[in-house]
């Protein structure tokens, strides 16, 4: 990454839980597991026509 941006998001606490554990089970940071998941949507939508 070239430039990063702190943000602050409020989730619910059972979507928390949920990130939490997908994030210890591929072995990543709860950070990078949202980034993660965020690039695979993003470049999906991407293939899939959408545009940002």
């Amino acid at each position: 990454m070239d430039e990063e941006k702190r943000i602050t998001v409020r989730l619910p606490a059972e979507l928390h839980e949920r990130l939490v554990a997908r994030a210890k089970r591929e072995r990543r940071s709860v950070n990078g597991e949202i980034t993660h998941l965020l690039e695979a949507v993003l470049a999906d939508l991407r293939v899939a026509g959408e545009t940002s």
